[in-house]
């Protein structure tokens, strides 16, 4: 009795864990892509000397891509 319990357990854990690599992926992703676009705008903003704009476009950028990831993972999971 005591397997069989533990195999009807086992479906809903995997279920679980999958919901959780799929919302850290997100974090992560959408993280990763501003870190990015900020980073390399001060980098050429240090470089060309063009203090704030660079950091501002690419900041920008960073997070459009974010979400354009965001929206390509929901689409990928229907």
């Amino acid at each position: 009795m005591g397997k069989k319990h533990n195999k009807d357990k086992q479906p809903k854990n995997s279920e679980t864990l999958r919901a959780l690599a799929q919302f850290s992926q997100i974090g992560v992703t959408m993280a990763a892509s501003v870190l990015v676009g900020v980073l390399l705008g001060k980098y050429l903003d240090g470089l060309l000397g063009t203090t704030p704009w660079l950091l501002l476009i690419s900041s920008l950028l960073g997070a459009g891509a974010a979400i354009k990831v965001l929206f390509n993972i929901s689409q990928n999971k229907r």
